[in-house]
């Protein structure tokens, strides 16, 4: 059968007051009402059944993730007692499928980005659950084409594509995976058009993952091999609570992707963002007259230029005048005020806040 795994562990650091450690980013109201886990699973709700459908999350983030999906079943909800990144998280999701479908296909996707159309999406999906198929020992990504030579993303580099019977889009064999880049070979990469953003989206076997890590991360086969065994059972919680804190934190590119031979990508030529951070609202919410971004149903400005202004508080007005590229965001107990270009200090600031004996508003 084919499963959906959303992976919803982040907290958004950069997105502080509205993020916070028990109210994750994937969980903010920013997107006309909606979260962008909501969004995720709409997407996915096109393509997989309910049933078929996990969320990876933090222990601390299940109650809010359930709420935020009532219509998932309960036991969907995968809840990691520690952070241990990607390959755990992978890893624990494959362990589980497998254990019921050993021919399981397994898609991986972030509930942190905004994809945009959502028929561009669906098409490269159910042509990576084809070619999987068709390909059992394969391992697929999904490559953004880049609109610009960023810095803050990875790539990869893409071979020439394959058509394949009965897919839309071509399958292109992956040659190597970049880091992310310094401006300068940004600028090569995009010229060349043989490389694209590394989505962090996948599709494979649930027992062929499991193979590449039991092969390149040996350290995790036994952790994976204890919490498979008494899954299910009364053990479940705390088996799962003793071994996953042993599997090595570590990124699934790191462990699997950079090592493993049948790697490919299917292209996504549509509207992409990794929400990470305010400034990235500027790509998705509709600027006024003079270039401010406000997600707020009251507020008021008054000679203000290039700013953006947050809260998903309805009854709280926020009023501004003589301001120009400063974030403010505001939420019930915290109200951040910074310049647009130190905004990437957050986790800097919420380090101090927190040695300061601030741990109530984090």
């Amino acid at each position: 059968m084919d499963f959906a795994v959303i992976m919803a562990g982040g907290s958004g650091k950069r997105l502080w007051p509205l993020s916070r450690e028990k109210r994750p980013k994937q969980v903010l109201e920013l997107l006309d009402g909606d979260t962008l886990l909501r969004k995720c699973y709409d997407r996915v709700a096109t393509i997989f059944d309910t049933n078929n459908i996990l969320v990876l999350t933090n222990a601390g983030y299940a109650d809010i993730v359930r709420e935020n999906l009532p219509e998932l079943p309960y036991g969907n909800v995968i809840a990691e007692p520690a952070v241990r990144d990607t390959a755990g998280a992978i890893g624990l999701a494959a362990t589980i499928l497998n254990k019921y479908d050993s021919v399981a296909t397994m898609a991986v996707v972030t509930a942190d980005q905004v994809i945009e159309p959502n028929e561009v999406f669906a098409s490269a999906m159910r042509d990576a659950l084809t070619f999987v198929k068709k390909n059992p020992e394969a391992l697929v990504t999904f490559g953004i084409q880049p609109t610009f030579a960023s810095t803050q993303l990875g790539y990869i580099n893409l071979g020439d594509g394959e058509e394949i019977e009965g897919c839309d889009n071509a399958v292109h064999p992956v040659k190597k995976f970049a880091e992310k880049p310094a401006s300068e070979v940004a600028s090569e990469y995009l010229a060349s058009g043989d490389y694209c953003w590394n989505s962090g989206m996948f599709v494979w076997k649930a027992a062929t993952v499991l193979k590449h890590l039991r092969e390149f991360l040996p350290e995790s086969s036994e952790p994976l091999k204890r919490i498979c065994a008494d899954w299910d059972g009364p053990r479940q919680e705390e088996t799962l609570k003793e071994w996953f804190l042993k599997m090595p934190k570590i990124s699934i590119d790191y462990a699997v992707m950079e090592k493993a031979g049948e790697v490919y990508a299917v292209k996504l030529d549509c509207k992409w963002l990794d929400m990470g951070s305010f400034a990235a609202l500027a790509d998705i919410i509709h600027a006024d007259d003079n270039n401010n971004i406000v997600v707020s149903d009251t507020s008021e400005l008054l000679d203000s230029n290039n700013n953006i202004i947050v809260t998903e508080d309805k009854g709280h007005l926020i009023a501004v005048m003589g301001l120009e590229n400063m974030v403010v965001a505001h939420s019930a107990d915290a109200t951040l005020v910074c310049p647009i270009n130190e905004a990437h200090r957050l986790k800097e600031l919420i380090e101090k806040i927190r040695a300061n004996g601030g741990q109530k508003y984090l």
